[in-house]
């Protein structure tokens, strides 16, 4: 069974960074879209970065392009996401989830990776404070 160990989160001051960590175990998927989801309480869950491994692209929400960066390891199915400059709303649970499938084209990423994730990890809490 697939299995996914979020690491990184914490509290920092706004303008600050964290380095969250996904590492998957029992990862034999060929195809997949991977990435991270937050979820603050009381808002719907919103996709913040990915990877589609069918064209190796990165994608990132509006609200932290430029900021957030994602990245993988040197096949150790482990993938990372750099978060710089944060803002209090960057506050919430961090979810690292996975989908068998890669983004269909010309759909809105953010919206189908939250509903078409099938393995997610427990969560990471990021918070923003001074």
């Amino acid at each position: 069974q697939l299995r996914l160990v979020e690491s990184g989160g914490g509290l920092v001051p706004p303008g600050g960074s964290l380095r969250l960590s996904c590492a998957a175990s029992e990862f034999t998927l060929k195809t997949y879209t991977i990435g991270w989801i937050r979820q603050v309480p009381g808002k719907e869950r919103e996709g913040v970065s990915c990877l589609n491994s069918p064209d190796g692209t990165k994608r990132y929400a509006d609200s932290v392009n430029g900021r957030f960066t994602m990245s993988e390891g040197d096949g150790d199915n482990t993938w990372y996401l750099q978060m710089d400059n944060l803002k209090p709303a960057d506050a919430g649970t961090y979810y690292c989830a996975v989908s068998g499938r890669g983004v269909p084209r010309k759909t809105a990423w953010g919206h189908w990776f939250v509903r078409e994730s099938d393995y997610w990890g427990t969560g990471t809490q990021v918070t923003i404070s001074s």
